[in-house]
């Protein structure tokens, strides 16, 4: 038996590959069952070229797993190892320089390499590993290589009777997880689940039902444990597959989800290779959740599920799978490196998605709008974030008012503008967040001929200020924000019915029976047919705490605030007030109907509530 040392720099190495090579002791698995489809992948190549002419038989990488033993073995039928190519690829650990590896990256987990390093993940949780292989070539013996976790190791020969590797991990006791039947399972399922070469885990049991209602039985039955779809549809030509495909494999990925509405094929060779499917989920009005569905694969293999480096932020709302072997990654593979590559393959992601919608739009309008309402917050995210995006976005976003009539922007503009466009040129956008609560107003509003569009998402009030900056003629108000014969700043004003004098009376009673609560008190001479006292709340301030509240920010750093609008040309005010004898009467009326008015804008609460329930039986009894 030869024995020798593996020719590295320093004695701490195994330590350090141990500690802090990989992010993830798991990724273990993954290294070494790649390599054994690379061990696969290149026996079919030489077969290819004719350099290889036996037989290639079955290439099924196994999964063995001995729990008693404490072992567990990854076997391939692979090109195998000669003695002279163990010593290569086994005892030269691939560093160009271990001091300067050492130096740089023993803190550091987010080590930047190239893949030489993958069969060295075994001693993460192994402290001893045996390597039995013989190469295909028609001379080759068998090689046995042990190394217990530092640089000595031992080589001589080995058992194995046909061409391939084992790689036998006994795995250490600090690592016992992974001699876990379950566990091992999970891993092959996340980081396996479409190498290209069969992957099998022993058996499973699976049933059989036969028979009908009291008669029906059950069969079951051994079969091979089949980890792996070794042709996944990503890797497919699009005209080849069919609506069924795409729905199938979305179901593989993401079992017992809703069906996607709609997907795109990504298929690109130059300037890079990229392939991969995106499914538009239903979001349900929800955003957090919906994120990381998207897998990142090299080359079939699992990399990551966080892909926020090579894919917009408003992309990570699509699911599915994005395959690429030019993505630039480090040696764990679990970091992406800065690289212009990773930029050209944002863009043209953006790029795609952004065609696709597109076309969608322009093929069929009303199956589009059909969608809108999960695909609206998508859209809208993409145009607040990505600059580019929202260039080709803007011809297909879509608003929509309380008719159910969808707009573009440069249709909705073109709508309102006769009605709706200011003494500045500026379109006035009349909105509503809940058409129930803002019924009155709403009602106010369409009396004056205006339209309301519906804004009910949590995206919609960074959605309409983006609109604003980069329309510039466009400003968006909520219908309770001013009294509708101001909301598009008109000159034009009605007279009031009341004199100056009458007005200033009831002014000072307002004032005074509401003392601090009058806020910022102002007489209007609206409509007969509009409330008596109207409740609105300033636009600008009202969006800003919205934002605070958004963003978890302290809701007190802005105050409450709100105008009161008495309309002195309603009969109650005109009228009843007016004739009303007596101070505390009249004092008590207005207060009744400065509490209508909050009521109306859901501001009566609590005691205040209780308070107004008892004046309003006292108005009645």
């Amino acid at each position: 038996m030869e024995k020798g040392q593996i020719s590295v720099q320093t004695e701490n190495i195994f330590p350090i590959i141990k500690k802090f090579l990989y992010s993830d002791q798991e990724i273990f698995l993954r290294e070494l069952v790649s390599n054994a489809v690379d061990a696969s992948s290149k026996l079919q190549t030489l077969t290819s070229k004719g350099e290889f002419k036996g037989e290639i038989g079955d290439l099924i990488i196994d999964i063995h797993l001995d729990e008693k033993n404490k072992t567990l073995t990854i076997s391939d039928r692979g090109i195998g190892m000669s003695e002279s190519e163990v010593k290569k690829y086994l005892n030269q650990v691939a560093f160009s320089s271990a001091e300067d590896f050492l130096k740089k990256y023993k803190d550091d987990a987010n080590i930047i390499g190239h893949f030489g390093l993958g069969f060295y993940s075994a001693f993460m949780v192994a402290d001893k590993v045996e390597v039995v292989t013989k190469s295909y070539k028609k001379s080759a013996k068998s090689v046995r290589w042990i190394c217990d976790g530092d640089p000595q190791y031992e080589i001589g020969a080995g058992d194995r009777k046909d061409r391939g590797t084992d790689i036998i991990l006994h795995i250490s006791e600090d690592s016992e997880e992974f001699l876990d039947k379950a566990r091992i399972q999970t891993l092959l399922d996340k980081y396996c689940k479409f190498l290209p070469v069969q992957i099998r885990f022993g058996t499973k049991t699976e049933t059989e039902w036969q028979g009908e209602g009291e008669d029906r039985t059950s069969i079951e039955t051994e079969v091979d444990n089949f980890i792996n779809n070794t042709n996944p549809i990503w890797k497919k030509k699009p005209a080849k597959l069919k609506e069924e495909d795409y729905k199938a494999f979305y179901n593989e990925l993401y079992p017992y989800s809703q069906p996607p509405l709609f997907w795109i094929h990504l298929n690109i060779d130059f300037p890079f290779n990229l392939t991969g499917i995106l499914y538009f989920p239903k979001l349900n009005n929800s955003i957090e959740v919906q994120k990381n569905k998207i897998q990142l694969y090299s080359n079939q293999v699992y990399v990551t599920d966080n892909v926020s480096e090579i894919v917009p932020e408003f992309l990570t709302l699509l699911h599915g799978v994005i395959d690429s072997p030019d993505i630039p990654l480090n040696v764990s593979r679990s970091y992406l490196q800065a690289d212009s590559n990773v930029k050209k393959i944002t863009s043209y992601i953006t790029k795609k998605v952004a065609e696709k919608l597109g076309k969608l739009f322009k093929k069929d309008r009303e199956a589009y709008q059909e969608k809108w309402s999960e695909i609206g917050t998508f859209v809208k995210y993409g145009m607040i974030s990505e600059e580019k995006f929202n260039d080709k976005a803007i011809k297909f976003a879509l608003v929509k008012n309380l008719e159910d009539q969808y707009f573009t922007m440069e249709e909705y503009k073109e709508k309102i503008k006769a009605t709706q466009t200011d003494k500045h040129d500026k379109v006035i956008c009349l909105y509503t967040t809940n058409p129930s609560e803002h019924h009155s107003y709403i009602q106010s509003a369409k009396n004056y001929g205006y339209d309301v569009l519906l804004f009910d998402h949590v995206i919609d009030n960074h959605f309409m200020q983006h609109l604003e900056q980069k329309g510039g003629d466009v400003t968006f108000v909520r219908v309770d924000s001013d009294t509708p014969d101001n909301l598009v700043q008109k000159d034009e004003t009605k007279e009031s019915v009341l004199s100056e004098k009458e007005q200033e009376k009831v002014k000072t009673l307002f004032t005074e029976s509401l003392g601090e609560n009058s806020g910022h008190l102002e007489l209007k001479a609206l409509s007969p047919t509009d409330h008596p006292v109207v409740i609105t709340k300033p636009e600008f301030m009202r969006r800003m705490k919205e934002m605070q509240s958004m963003q978890g920010m302290d809701m007190g750093m802005m105050p409450e605030s709100h105008n009161v609008v008495v309309n002195t040309n309603h009969p109650l005010i005109a009228e009843r007030l007016m004739k009303m004898k007596g101070a505390d009467k009249k004092a008590s009326f207005v207060k009744y109907l400065y509490d209508l008015a909050r009521l109306n804008q859901n501001m009566l609460k609590g005691e205040d509530m209780s308070k107004f329930i008892q004046r309003s039986l006292e108005f009645v009894g």
